[in-house]
This record gives C-alpha cells, sequence and structure tokens, in this order.
C-alpha cells in the first residue's frame, strides 16, 4: 500500500501527511541531490507495474560502500517497494550520480552510526525504526 492510499479517507480527502508530501516534494526537488542541501539526495526509481521513472526527494547518509536512507514511512512507499522489486535506482548526491544495487531493509539501530548524533535523535523523535540500505555498483 502506498502512502497516498494509506493516508486518505473513505471519501479520498487527502490527510495531513499527502498534502505536506505534496507541498514539500516540488520544493526540495529544487535543492535535493545538490551540494546546497547535502542531507537531501534524489532518488530516481522505475515503477514496478508502469515502468515510468519517478524521482523522489529523501534523506541519504553516506555509508561504506554506499548510502542509508531513512523509511520515515515505512517499507510500504512506492519508492520503496520500486527500489526493492527492481534491485537498483540512482541517487543523485551533491550534484553527482550514484547507481546502487542490492536494496535492504534494515532496522534502524544497525545503521545509526552512519547519523550524526543530532540525526539519531531526530530518528527516535520520528519513531523512523527503519532505513533502506543500497550498496554502489561495481
Amino acid at each position: 500500500m502506498s502512502v497516498a492510499n494509506a493516508s486518505t479517507n473513505r471519501r479520498g480527502v487527502p490527510s495531513p501527511v499527502q498534502i505536506a508530501t505534496r507541498l514539500f516534494n516540488p520544493i526540495s526537488m529544487l535543492l535535493a541531490g545538490t551540494r546546497f542541501l547535502p542531507l537531501y539526495g534524489v532518488l530516481e526509481h522505475r515503477g514496478r507495474r508502469s515502468g515510468k521513472i519517478f524521482r523522489t526527494p529523501v534523506v541519504v547518509r553516506p555509508a561504506n560502500d554506499g548510502f542509508i536512507v531513512p523509511m520515515p514511512w515505512g517499507e510500504g512507499t512506492d519508492w520503496c517497494r520500486n527500489v526493492r522489486a527492481a534491485g537498483e535506482c540512482v541517487v543523485r548526491w551533491k550534484g553527482r550520480n550514484y547507481r546502487l544495487v542490492n536494496p535492504e531493509v534494515l532496522d534502524a539501530a544497525s545503521a545509526l552510526t552512519s547519523f550524526s548524533p543530532f540525526e539519531r535523535s531526530m530518528m527516535t523523535r520520528f519513531h523512523i525504526d527503519k532505513v533502506l540500505r543500497l550498496t554502489i555498483a561495481r
């Protein structure tokens, strides 16, 4: 189930989460993936049913051999399901594209060393308990 499907009521009225996402994503896409907003990258993924290319702004943190992406909405988001189905994606971060493979959902606790103390506290505060680990393709 996507966030959009999970966050509308029976009459199809958007939830506050859906409204915030619709407002925030276009604004963040202007700076995500650039050196001006290094907390955010742009995750490019292919739709698992449509085959269409999508770009989603996400928080990314570099790790030893790839990136860690916190999942505040969990594993049910379309971008996460698309990346896992395809087994790959591209992340634009600090003006550079990275082809990433082997998506693996982990408990956030196992990846906390990739985040600053402030970022760790925010993950705890917002109850982010899952991350997606992606490896740079060789």
